[in-house]
């Protein structure tokens, strides 16, 4: 028993023997492939770093080059602008030179180069002052004059200045008489189409508003235009239902009118049940015939006493 015992045991250490190497070698082989693994993914991150360098480096190319011709575009219309800017003085002192020496006219264009103006924003405007003023405003050496040449460059400047605030003065009345004779075309213009729309039969601010007055047709399907004046028109609403009310009424009224002055003055109601003033005793009376000497009178009095009785109750409720 003791020797099968130790060789049963001897075996279960060869299987576990056998077992942990079996579970060694394909533990190494794992640790291989992560390895493996661990090496390509390592890899593949600097080809992906390599790639976004490479985007990167694109891209920043790219945009410097779009600086650029942005850059270039800018500079090349500034040039163009201030060539047209320079080219405009110089057309702006000609006239100028012109109209002094008293051969100046009408420019022609200035409405539209006005319509320019009033279309621009005001960035616009002010990148064009600044560039007119570079042009028109020349730097002075002042280093190099000495006090002659100083004291006539003032006087210059000075009589420039004159020159300017008088050009400003009669600018701005000449704006005044124009506003002033606007307002007078405009007044004129108010006038006519009053009086335009008056002969048309229309209100006579019908022409003044913003938008031209409707046409009003006379009759759709004939395709004419309504001529009549506002009193023509009003007519035509004038009666209608109420007139045809007020008649109906008034020929109601009539009938019963007549119904009423029609009926006799005096009239006793039919009496259905015990004669009034019968005594016991007396003969019933018959159908048809007239009520006795003695009784009509008292049926009468009675009647009529109930008649002021009802009228003496209506007046105390009104």
């Amino acid at each position: 028993m003791a020797d099968d015992q130790a060789a049963r045991k001897e075996e279960l250490n060869s299987q576990l023997k056998e077992y942990i190497s079996e579970w060694r070698k394909q533990r190494e082989k794992e640790e291989e492939e992560l390895q493996k693994l661990k090496e390509k993914q390592a890899k593949r991150k600097e080809i992906r770093a390599e790639q976004e360098k490479k985007l990167n480096q694109q891209k920043k190319e790219e945009e410097e080059k779009v600086r650029k011709e942005e850059a270039e575009k800018k500079a090349k219309e500034a040039e163009e602008k201030k060539k047209r800017l320079e080219e405009a003085e110089a057309k702006r002192q000609q006239m100028l030179d012109a109209q002094k020496a008293g051969k100046g006219g009408k420019v022609s264009g200035e409405v539209s180069d006005a319509r320019k103006e009033l279309s621009k924003t005001k960035e616009q405007l002010e990148e064009e002052k600044k560039m007119a003023l570079s042009i028109r405003i020349k730097p002075l050496d002042l280093e190099q004059m000495d006090s002659d040449e100083l004291k006539s460059k003032v006087e210059d400047l000075f009589k420039i200045i004159i020159q300017l605030e008088t050009d400003k003065y009669d600018y701005e009345q000449r704006k005044v008489t124009q506003d002033y004779e606007l307002q007078e075309l405009k007044e004129r213009q108010k006038a006519q189409l009053r009086q335009k729309a008056l002969k048309k039969g229309l209100d006579p601010d019908a022409f003044c508003g913003k938008y031209p007055p409707p046409i009003r047709m006379y009759s759709k399907y004939e395709r004419r235009t309504d001529t009549r004046s506002y009193e023509d028109r009003k007519k035509l609403y004038e009666g209608g239902w109420e007139v045809i009310r007020s008649e109906a009424l008034d020929s109601f009224w009539k009938e019963k009118h007549d119904e009423w002055t029609k009926r006799p003055s005096r009239r006793l109601p039919k009496w259905f049940g015990e004669r009034p003033g019968k005594k016991k005793g007396d003969p019933e009376t018959p159908e048809g015939e007239e009520d006795a000497p003695g009784e009509a009178p008292a049926a009468a009095e009675e009647y009529d006493d109930e008649e002021e009785d009802e009228e003496d109750y209506e007046e105390e409720e009104e």
